[in-house]
């Protein structure tokens, strides 16, 4: 029986993280009634929410404003006209108490290895050119084939490992496709001596590698505030968000044409809602678990892995020339991922000239060992670390803050995509008016730029009242993520022509 005093909504969705909240926005500026919840009790954006500590404010990951769809470029700018800033864009990866710019600096590099290693990765490379591994299946194959096995060891191996608890031959090359692709060695290389001697760029444009990019759109105040105005936005067009609410079943009627949504609020009431179409962007293995009837694929989905990841801020006086945005850690000797440099994601993110802010990055799997350490444990290891990097001393550390993320990032391992394949077909098949969308909702590693996508695509199949547009193909195509489309309309709105058979 349907509550008079809460009717269906046209479009109930799952999750206020980027995916969620451009559904919703695009939604609600067509008048199409919708209810969004969000488990996080104070903070929209999901992992690209804006985290504040005594008004030091810093990033979940850190969040380039950089596409290749002029859509979301669009979409970023009518959201947040005045707000978004341009930012340089300098990383670093620290190896072997070294720091090697990125991209590589071949006179850099060769210096910093010495001639006899270099030697090494220039023999690897052409042997692996020569003799590559036809159809790689594992993350390292794939790097091997790409920059040789020398190189793999050094600026991949390590790294790697670290992000994903696992081996690289347990990673599936699927990943690196995704995330890598278009930045080869000799790409590399060619981007470094392009920027020294201007005449090498010619007229032809090169295409856009979305690594190499130079500067990019950043939020004065961190990625969180493009959300919290879309949330605001939101509202204004007649929609609903409800914080601290927390997804816990759904059901479908034939006979209604209705999804049955029940959720737990912050108090542990039980709330039911009603809406025609159904979009998630929780983690699909929730989903698939607590759908009514229960689904064939519940064990595929209940087998999906989740990385999770902690944000160690360390606040502090030792202020020195640190112009990075973030640097990879590389180096085996350290548990620490990744350090952001708060400050140069934009000034007002610390609040004073005479401090800094740090974050460190850890890469866990929820309880074990770092996730299940205490605050002060994890600060304290986190001081020893950015000591030993090189980039505070520890005695001029003054205050530090802990946050725990969990499923932060979707496991590639061996058979996921079979799985993933499986889910997808089957809820295509029975449920017409469920719409899967963003990174832990289709478990896939994608960037907030394709997030965003998924539910622009979504919103279209709805007013259409169709499935025309795929949206289990954006950044399927790695080609559109890192060599350069300005469209996202050029390469994914493309009508399906073969769906789940990929």
């Amino acid at each position: 029986m349907i509550n008079p005093d809460n009717p269906p909504q046209d479009v109930f969705i799952i999750g206020a993280g980027p995916a969620g909240l451009t559904a919703a926005y695009l939604l609600t500026k067509e008048k199409v009634s919708v209810t969004v919840i969000e488990e996080n009790p104070l903070l929209v954006g999901g992992i690209s929410r804006t985290e504040k500590y005594k008004n030091f404010l810093f990033d979940i990951g850190g969040h380039r404003f950089f596409s290749k769809s002029s859509d979301v470029v669009k979409l970023w700018e009518e959201i947040l006209p005045d707000d978004l800033i341009d930012r340089p864009r300098l990383s670093r990866i620290f190896y072997g108490n070294k720091f090697y710019s990125y991209p590589l600096k071949p006179f850099e590099a060769l210096n910093n290895l010495g001639v006899f290693i270099s030697i090494q990765c220039v023999v690897s490379y052409f042997w692996a050119q020569l003799l590559p591994i036809k159809n790689p299946k594992t993350f390292h194959h794939w790097v091997r084939n790409q920059f040789g096995e020398k190189l793999f060891s050094i600026f991949f191996k390590s790294y790697t490992e670290k992000v994903w608890g696992m081996s690289c031959d347990e990673i599936s090359a699927d990943w690196a496709a995704q995330r890598i692709k278009g930045l080869s060695l000799w790409g590399a290389i060619f981007t470094s001596f392009q920027k020294s001697f201007t005449f090498l760029g010619g007229k032809k444009k090169s295409p856009i590698i979305k690594t190499l990019i130079e500067s990019f759109k950043y939020p004065r105040k961190g990625p969180g505030m493009l959300w919290e105005k879309a949330a605001e936005k939101i509202v204004s067009q007649g929609g609903y968000i409800f914080m601290g609410e927390s997804f816990e079943k759904c059901s479908y009627s034939n006979e209604e044409g209705l999804w049955k949504i029940i959720t737990t609020d912050r108090l542990k009431n039980k709330k039911t809602y009603f809406a025609k179409h159904l979009i998630s962007s929780c983690p699909l293995s929730q989903l698939v678990s607590n759908i009514s009837p229960p689904l064939n694929t519940i064990p595929d989905a209940s087998s999906l892995k989740y990385r999770d990841f902690i944000t160690v801020a360390l606040i502090g006086t030792d202020i020195q020339d640190f112009p990075d945005n973030w640097v990879y850690i590389h180096d085996p000797n350290v548990r620490v991922g990744r350090v952001q440099n708060f400050r140069s994601w934009s000034p007002e993110m610390v609040p004073s000239q005479d401090l800094m802010c740090l974050g460190l990055e850890y890469f866990c799997f929820e309880g074990d060992g770092l996730w299940s350490m205490r605050d002060d444990d994890l600060i304290r290891l986190a001081k020893q670390e950015i000591e030993k990097i090189g980039l505070m001393s520890q005695d001029r550390v003054i205050d530090g803050v802990v946050v725990r993320q969990p499923k932060a990032y979707p496991v590639y391992d061996d058979g996921y995509r079979e799985k993933l394949f499986r889910i997808q077909a089957e809820l295509e098949e029975k449920y017409p008016t469920l719409h899967t969308i963003g990174r832990n909702g289709m478990h896939k590693y994608n960037n907030q730029d394709h997030a965003m996508m998924t539910a622009m695509l979504t919103v279209k199949n709805i007013l259409n009242g169709s499935k025309k547009y795929d949206v289990w193909m954006v950044n399927e195509d790695a080609e559109y993520h890192e060599s350069g489309y300005n469209s996202a309309g050029e390469v994914l709105a493309s009508e399906r022509t073969v769906p789940s058979k990929r």
